[in-house]
């Protein structure tokens, strides 16, 4: 009998929305969960939420909102809460790892 593989990711939605919004600080949420492959009503959420702790600050340039995130913040887990999410930015956002 074949197993079939888990679906589970190292990397959660939140932290997903995070990269696409880093690539493209103006990213219109239609575009973010089509990226990572979510409802619209999700990445709303998650982006919401990543306002809400601070990790975003949300920015509205005439019809469309500009993002801006905080990389200073620290992740929320304790066993990372002191890794600054700058370090998951620089390991996603400052080369394409698809290339190498």
């Amino acid at each position: 009998m074949m197993e079939t593989p888990s679906a589970w990711t190292f990397l959660t939605n939140h932290a997903r929305v995070l990269l696409v919004i880093a690539r493209d600080p103006q990213a219109r949420l239609r575009d973010i969960a089509a990226t990572i492959g979510i409802t619209e009503r999700a990445a709303q959420g998650i982006v919401t939420d990543l306002e809400d702790a601070g990790y975003l600050q949300r920015t509205r340039i005439g019809r469309r909102n500009n993002y801006s995130i905080d990389p200073r913040r620290h992740f929320r887990h304790p066993t990372e809460a002191d890794v600054p999410v700058q370090a998951l930015l620089d390991m996603f956002t400052h080369r394409d790892l698809r290339d190498e």
